[in-house]
């Protein structure tokens, strides 16, 4: 996300763009733009760690692939 010179707002609309499922956004936001870690996350969304993962990593290779 360094490489990347955006704004929260930008990153938030981007997100909001091409990340499809409620659910998968919010994690990805709260992963990206919060800083949170992936066993926190976990625990507030239910899930377990390597399914928290696996949403984010393939969330933010969809959304890099649309702002490269």
């Amino acid at each position: 996300m360094d490489d990347y010179d955006l704004s929260r707002a930008q990153w938030e609309e981007l997100i909001d763009q091409w990340i499809f499922s409620e659910r998968d956004r919010a994690i990805l936001k709260r992963r990206l733009l919060d800083g949170i870690c992936f066993e926190p996350l976990a625990e507030e969304f239910d899930l377990s760690t390597q399914r928290v993962k696996a949403i984010v990593y393939k969330s933010q290779a969809r959304l890099f692939r649309h702002i490269k």
